[in-house]
């Protein structure tokens, strides 16, 4: 009895030998496979949603650059024939030169010459459809130009005069127009305006006391001629197509990558055949567009004066992700316009890029609003 009790004894303290046992070999591995599992999971959620993720990223930036590219084109062909207060329908018998004869020169656009930037006042678009026709000058501007995509060019002033609410102080290397208005000046169309460097001189007045007296000289406004176009890099020497835009700065040409992802550019401009500010007709070669041979101001049908009867421009983008997305092909075809032929233009890249078309119309208020009668 005594040796009964004191094992009872013991097995009290050191507990039963179930409760010693541990986890068997088997208990483990089910419990390590099953921990495996719920990691599994968890990483393929994290993987997928991460995925998921970055394809939205790539989606809202390309949306957000195709925006952005469109509008930057679209504020600027707007501005495009803007002078401030200068009047182009009283300028049209006063513009000779090699470009208005009846037999045309191709304009250069890349001219350094203040006079022949006076000239070029009516061309307040000019493009090249598909590059094609581009000068030697221009040629050398854009070597980086995306083949089979549109050079577009705008003319205007500075929407603010120099040193005036904010706006820059002349700046002596740049181009600037000034507009008389005086009454005896903006009588004669010829002397109304002028166009010269900011170390040049500029003689024209405001109005004085009366409309037919002359105050103080009248404000400077920046001439400004921008060249866009689809570039093959983004500027930091990466293949990315890329949508540049070149600015005259009234000596040479400063170059701006504005938005990344655009690989196609499309316009159709139009021409506006009676001078009523309204288009007629449609086409991306204006230079090769055949017009009435009689317009109600009896001025002669020639390819040069189709650039100055532009009012409006159907603009077309192809804007793409900057990156590829896996397990992803892009067999969609796009349709861009129409070309010079009047055929569609479409699309079909087949890689692993996403993409989206933007477009647009867009209507060239300077020049086409002048026109409108009540």
């Amino acid at each position: 009895m005594r040796v009964t009790a004191m094992n009872a004894r013991l097995r009290n303290r050191t507990g039963s030998p179930r409760s010693m046992a541990g986890v068997s070999l088997i208990e483990l591995m089910i419990s390590i496979v099953l921990g495996m599992m719920v990691i599994a999971a968890l990483v393929t959620v994290f993987a997928s949603t991460s995925a998921s993720r970055q394809e939205l990223e790539r989606t809202s930036r390309q949306i957000e650059n195709g925006r952005f590219a469109m509008e930057i084109l679209s504020d600027e062909l707007r501005l495009a024939g803007f002078y401030g207060e200068l009047d182009m329908r009283k300028l049209a018998a006063n513009l000779a030169g090699p470009m208005w004869s009846a037999t045309p020169t191709p304009f250069d656009p890349c001219t350094t010459d203040p006079n022949m930037w006076k000239l070029a006042l009516k061309f307040h678009v000019q493009g090249y459809d598909n590059g094609q026709g581009m000068p030697p000058c221009l040629q050398a501007l854009v070597p980086d130009l995306k083949a089979n995509t549109d050079v577009v060019i705008t003319r205007r002033a500075s929407s603010c005069e120099a040193g005036i609410a904010g706006c820059p102080l002349v700046i002596p290397t740049h181009a600037y127009m000034q507009v008389s208005k005086c009454g005896p000046e903006s009588a004669i169309a010829a002397n109304s305006y002028t166009i010269a460097l900011g170390s040049g001189t500029f003689p024209l007045s405001i109005k004085g006391a009366t409309y037919d007296t002359c105050g103080a000289r009248a404000g400077l406004r920046e001439y400004l001629v921008s060249i866009f176009y689809i570039s093959t890099n983004n500027g930091q020497g990466q293949p990315i197509p890329t949508l540049k835009m070149k600015r005259f700065n009234g000596v040479n040409w400063d170059e701006y990558p504005m938005v990344e992802g655009i690989e196609e550019l499309n316009i159709e401009y139009g021409i506006d055949n009676d001078l009523d500010g309204a288009p007629d007709a449609y086409t991306t070669d204006v230079t090769g567009y055949t017009c009435a041979n009689a317009q109600p101001d009896n001025t002669a049908c020639t390819p040069s004066l189709n650039w100055s009867n532009v009012m409006t421009a159907r603009v077309h983008l192809l804007a793409r992700n900057l990156e590829t997305s896996p397990n992803y092909t892009d067999n969609k075809t796009y349709s861009l316009g129409l070309d010079r032929t009047g055929a569609e233009i479409t699309i079909t890249p087949n890689d692993a890029y996403r993409r989206h078309v933007y477009a647009g119309l867009v209507r060239i208020v300077n020049p086409a609003q002048r026109r409108d009668t009540p």
